[in-house]
């Protein structure tokens, strides 16, 4: 019992790390979104509209690095088995800081192009039927919001270079000083303490950029003061090799359309119901919010697991891929049980951060307490297909995700929505109904392309053991 305790330990020291820094990051816009609720229901559906494109550009920029720490881990476990300890060879640390280097490079053009791509989205809502008046309100805080891309995606360099290396250290905490950093300076713009200026949903932009460059800066300093970490540190982002640039960006390309087509067909049903008014656009918001703090959790258990496969692979060790897949799925499943109870159990206890006792806002909190029904099904499903996906990228494979979420949402998922929400007119409930199946078929695609891989792998018979 306690070999297997310590074998769950080691993904949850990998997955927790990672998590704290991915529910920071949305805990960054959950607070936002709750502290729109102070300035109207209004300022939510356009505030969550700007906050939904943002994400949806975040994660395409996040999955264009996050290979990199699958490949500092291979090239450590490559280290290690050549020296026998944990020393690493003088050829793994040039690998590693090359690696580094040429991360932050791609981090730095992609955040750019993805900062200038958030500012187009901002004025091509107009051309996606959305309301004019909350067109109006979106636009400032999408303004404040772009920069903020840039800083967010240098620290997950850091952060898939210290996961690589099993030394995640501080990150977790530095990540939650940032919910509170960012709370205080949300409400000086909201309300305009101690003299700051009054900037509405511009402000709440403002303060979430400020965030993601006091984070970045503060884990920085943790990584120098790392010994380990600090020796392989090489931020010089302008001598990264052009092969291991094109390698990083040819193995991020998949993993960010895969992002990318997860986030578009959210942002595609949130467009939708946008098409329903304020009311059901900002209900879905705020359950949309929800569902997406819980995939935070998986996406830090799919890179978790992913990390330690990827390590077995460059120690030559296939046959823990299995175990690691089974136990990754034991966790995910048991939080989302749990996270699902709380939904079924305590919905107005959920609802209530993110608005008061308006009559306006009675009627949200119905719309939103019929739709987390249908964000239990969906965490679920997004969430396996997530697990899956992190798994098979560990063993190497970054397509077969992008290839799987391209069928399962937009030959499924969309015309589902289309169907259910605007075709049978069920409206809301349609639109997440489509969401779900989906996701759904997603799920069983990618599931299905991570159990062929571990049967057509040359360790298939020590695979099979392992499962069983």
């Amino acid at each position: 019992m306690t070999f297997q305790w310590r074998n769950y330990q080691a993904i949850l020291a990998l997955a927790a790390p990672i998590a704290g820094i991915q529910l920071a990051q949305v805990a960054l816009t959950t607070v936002d979104l709750a502290m729109m609720g102070f300035l109207g229901v209004a300022a939510v559906a356009a505030g969550g509209l700007a906050l939904l494109l943002y994400n949806q550009l975040r994660t395409m920029c996040v999955g264009m690095v996050t290979g990199a720490g699958n490949l500092i881990a291979a090239a450590a476990g490559r280290g290690e088995k050549r020296t026998g300890s944990v020393e690493l060879d003088d050829a793994a640390r040039a690998e590693i800081r090359g690696y580094l280097r040429a991360a932050l490079a791609v981090a730095t053009l992609t955040s750019g192009a993805g900062a200038v791509a958030l500012l187009t989205l901002g004025y091509a809502l107009r051309w996606m039927g959305q309301d004019a008046a909350v067109i109006d309100l979106a636009r400032p805080i999408i303004w404040t919001l772009a920069p903020g891309l840039v800083p967010m995606l240098w620290l997950n360099v850091l952060r898939q270079f210290a996961v690589g290396m099993r030394r995640a250290g501080s990150l977790l905490r530095v990540t939650l000083w940032s919910i509170g950093v960012n709370a205080l300076l949300d409400a000086l713009f909201v309300f305009g303490w101690f003299g700051a200026p009054k900037l509405g949903l511009a402000g709440i932009g403002l303060a979430t950029t400020l965030v993601q460059c006091w984070t970045f800066a503060v884990y920085l300093r943790s990584v120098r003061r790392d010994p380990v970490l600090a020796d392989l540190l090489s931020l010089r982002a302008w001598q990264a090799d052009r092969p291991t640039v094109v390698r990083i960006v040819r193995m991020g390309t998949p993993i960010s359309l895969t992002y990318g087509a997860e986030a578009a067909i959210t942002s595609i049903a949130t467009v939708l119901m946008g098409g329903f008014g304020p009311v059901a656009l900002a209900a879905s918001n705020i359950v949309n919010q929800l569902a997406y703090i819980v995939y935070q959790v998986n996406i830090g258990l799919s890179q978790g697991s992913s990390i330690l496969v990827s390590r077995t692979v460059g120690q030559d060790d296939r046959a823990a891929v299995a175990a690691i897949a089974r136990r990754t799925f034991t966790i995910g499943f048991t939080f989302m049980t749990a996270i699902g109870l709380l939904y079924v159990l305590a919905p107005q206890l959920v609802l209530a951060p993110f608005l008061g006792s308006h009559r306006e806002d009675t009627a949200v909190i119905a719309a939103a307490s019929t739709l987390l029904w249908f964000a239990i099904v969906q965490q679920y499903c997004k969430g396996s297909q997530n697990l899956c996906i992190g798994l098979l990228r560990g063993i190497g494979n970054t397509k077969a995700g992008m290839q799987s979420t391209l069928i399962g949402y937009f030959t499924i998922g969309v015309p589902a929505m289309l169907l259910f929400g605007l075709g049978v007119g069920w409206h809301g409930p349609g639109i997440w109904f489509g969401l779900c199946l989906g996701f759904g078929a997603t799920a069983l695609l990618v599931q299905r392309r991570f159990l062929r891989g571990l049967r057509d792998d040359p360790a298939g018979d020590r695979l099979a053991a392992a499962r069983a």
